[in-house]
């Protein structure tokens, strides 16, 4: 189908509202990580950081939908250890150990996610200084090629996770690059406000740890063929949010009382 006949065609637009969409949703991941990441930076560093981590996601992304029918194969299970969990009510087994190529992505990408955010809340229970307070590498900071290195590596696993999507949605390639670039362009517009925000308050900084710890354990279930609906983990988040905005804006409100007398 030619490009005139998609842009009169109905639903490419609902495919395509909907993909984009879906697309900003997923990466809402990538962009926590990523501006948490880029908070542990020196300042100078910071803005950077994160230009270069959104700009590698896009890349990626790209280069993995002209690679799409490769990217389709890495569903195919490459390793079966012959093992399956109890069925569900539905008669399914509640986890698989049949392995694709993408399993064992979404699984290693989980392991680095757990392990990184635990250390980061480790850093932040103990008071530890970041880079970006101090000017350099300090217990709870890391150097700027190996921030690089830690968002291309999870770049890869988000960006394998995004375009699979895109693939069960659409079967227009046209559609799925025009979603991937309008979604990551919404990342790079709200990447600094982010992290600036996030970089202000302590305790948001906590709460996006959590959702990164969470993230992760999803992502292992996901490559164990234990699927969680995305639905439930960004309605816990929204929820989530809201509940610290109202702490925010009450810490506010009796600050400014505060400073009233």
């Amino acid at each position: 189908m030619n490009l005139a006949a998609l842009a009169a065609d109905p639903s490419v637009w609902a495919a395509l509202v909907t993909l984009i969409v879906m697309e900003v949703v997923l990466g809402i991941d990538n962009l926590i990580f990523i501006s948490i990441l880029s908070n542990k930076l020196p300042e100078a560093q910071r803005q950077k950081a994160r230009r270069i981590g959104i700009g590698l996601a896009l890349v990626m992304r790209l280069v993995l939908l002209t690679a799409i029918a490769w990217i389709v194969g890495l569903t195919q299970p490459v390793l079966d250890l012959g093992i399956t969990g109890p069925l569900d009510r539905h008669g399914a087994p509640t986890f698989e150990t049949a392995f694709s190529w993408r399993d064992l992505i979404l699984i290693g990408g989980g392991l680095f996610l757990v392990y990184k955010a635990t250390k980061e809340i480790h850093h932040s229970v103990d008071g530890e200084e970041d880079a970006g307070e101090n000017g350099g590498a300090a217990a709870g900071g890391i150097g700027f090629g190996a921030a690089i290195a830690q968002i291309l590596a999870l770049d890869v696993v988000f960006s394998i996770d995004s375009i699979l999507t895109a693939v069960g949605m659409t079967e227009h390639v046209e559609v799925m690059y025009v979603a991937v670039v309008v979604a990551v362009i919404a990342m790079l517009v709200a990447a600094d406000p982010l992290a600036n925000f996030v970089n202000r308050n302590p305790s948001v900084v906590m709460l996006a740890l959590g959702f990164l710890l969470m993230i992760g354990m999803v992502l292992i279930a996901e490559g164990f063929g234990a699927h969680v609906p995305k639905g439930y983990i960004y309605t816990a988040m929204a929820f989530s949010a809201g509940v610290e905005a109202l702490n925010l804006w009450s810490r506010r409100a009796r600050a400014k009382k505060g400073a009233g007398h």
